[in-house]
């Protein structure tokens, strides 16, 4: 199985199991999780989300407000279905996370 083919729904439900606070939208073949971070801490979060993203060459769907970061993340290339690549992206986003919620604590 590739990076971009399309998981079936029971691994991503236990995927999904295995990490905190990740869910898949009741809706749409999407899984995203919100991070609460000031602003500012969000923006260089962001930032440094952009490079592992970039090397995966996956596009999440960002929403950055005062207090919260959010990931959509959906394989556009597999057809908006949740792949590997997804999952990928989640460890990544969780690397690069961890250091900015352990600082606000």
């Amino acid at each position: 199985m590739g990076l971009r083919d399309p998981l079936p729904a029971d691994e991503v439900t236990r995927r999904l199991a295995q990490l905190e606070g990740w869910e898949k939208a009741p809706d749409r073949e999407e899984i995203h999780k919100t991070f609460r971070l000031d602003y500012y801490a969000s923006v260089k979060a962001l930032n440094d989300v952009m490079t592992p993203a970039q090397e995966l060459q996956h596009h999440p769907d960002i929403d950055l407000r005062w207090e919260t970061l959010h990931f959509s993340l959906t394989t556009y290339t597999a057809g908006q279905k949740i792949t590997e690549l997804d999952f990928l992206l989640v460890d990544r986003i969780e690397q690069v996370l961890a250091g900015y919620i352990t600082a606000a604590e």
